[in-house]
Order: structure tokens, then C-alpha cells, then sequence
């Protein structure tokens, strides 16, 4: 893929990829169990996708309007420590998580799929979309998908960001080496 050369400077300055949760993580479906709980579904793909960014010395975060016990279980199992759920305002939770974690919204990545995500992909250096987002996300963002939410399309931008930032190559040696085994 081809990026502006301006958006291609911006990747050599990741230091946290923050992403969604519903229609991002997920398919953007919630099932109901009879008992009332919630189930979600979760791509293998994007988890090992995060922990390798997190194998490079990147951080991930997830920023979600909604609040569920299955995206904290998630959390945990990919040692992901920034989760913001239930957020009523995501650039004030955006901007409490560049403070927290002393950064810059150029230094951040943000994969969102829906209104609410909008004003937060203004802001970073780098957004991306899944294929199936609504419209106006998709104008707004640096790159779309080709995989849907849920589906593997964490996995495409980290892959991509992974190529560009020259790190490829880092996570190649390192898994065909005696590196420590990853799981998503």
C-alpha cells in the first residue's frame, strides 16, 4: 500500500495503537445469553496482531463506549493494561490517556468504525478503519480495511504498520530465532 509520505513519518513514531472494541475487535454483534450475560467474539488474528505491536515496544490500548466483562477477560489475556469502557466522551478519554501515558496524539494510532470515533481519528497520527464501517468514518481515516471488524482487521493495520516502520523484519527474525512463542 501506498501512504503520503507525510502519514508514512508519522508510523516511524508509533508508541500506541489504541483501537475499539464493538465493530472493531468484534463484528460489532452482542449476543445475549438466557442468563443475560453478554458473549462477543474475539478474531485470533487480532490478538496475535497485539501482542506482536506489543513485542516491538508498542502500547495498546482499548477505548470503548460500552462496558463489558468479556472485553476486560480480553484485556488481561493480551496483557493489555490501558481499557477505557463505557466512555460517554471518547476525546476527553483520548485526551486523559495521551496524559496518562505522557504522549502525543501524533505518536498514536486509533482503528474506530462508528460516529462516536470520529472526532478521536481526527486527532492521531495515524487512523484506520475496518471495511465495514459507516460511511463518514471511512472518509475520515488515513486507510480502510479490507477485512471487516472482528474479522482480522486489527491484524491488516498492524501488519502494515509493522512493514513500514521497518519492524517486519524485527518480528520475522525474532519468531524464526529461538524467540519467546506468542499467542492471541
Amino acid at each position: 500500500m501506498h501512504l503520503p509520505s507525510q502519514v508514512a513519518g508519522n508510523l516511524q513514531n508509533i508508541r500506541l495503537i489504541l483501537l475499539d472494541v464493538d465493530g472493531v475487535l468484534t463484528d460489532g454483534r452482542v449476543g445475549l445469553l438466557p442468563t443475560g450475560e453478554e458473549i462477543k467474539f474475539f478474531s485470533i488474528y487480532d490478538g496475535l496482531a497485539i501482542r506482536l505491536a506489543q513485542r516491538v515496544g508498542w502500547a495498546v490500548g482499548f477505548l470503548s463506549g460500552r462496558k463489558s466483562r468479556e472485553v476486560e477477560i480480553r484485556a488481561k489475556e493480551l496483557g493489555v493494561t490501558i481499557v477505557v469502557q463505557g466512555s460517554k466522551d471518547k476525546v476527553k478519554d483520548f485526551e486523559q490517556i495521551l496524559a496518562n501515558e505522557g504522549l502525543e496524539a501524533s505518536e498514536v494510532v486509533y482503528i474506530g468504525d462508528d460516529l462516536p470515533d470520529i472526532a478521536v481519528l481526527k486527532r492521531v497520527g495515524f487512523s484506520a478503519a475496518p471495511s465495514n464501517a459507516i460511511e463518514p468514518v471511512k472518509y475520515c481515516v488515513h486507510y480502510v480495511t479490507r477485512a471487516k471488524g472482528g474479522d482480522g482487521a486489527v491484524r491488516e493495520v498492524v501488519d502494515m504498520l509493522l512493514r513500514t516502520s521497518g519492524k517486519w523484519e524485527e518480528i520475522l527474525e525474532d519468531l524464526d530465532g529461538a524467540g519467546a512463542p506468542i499467542a492471541g
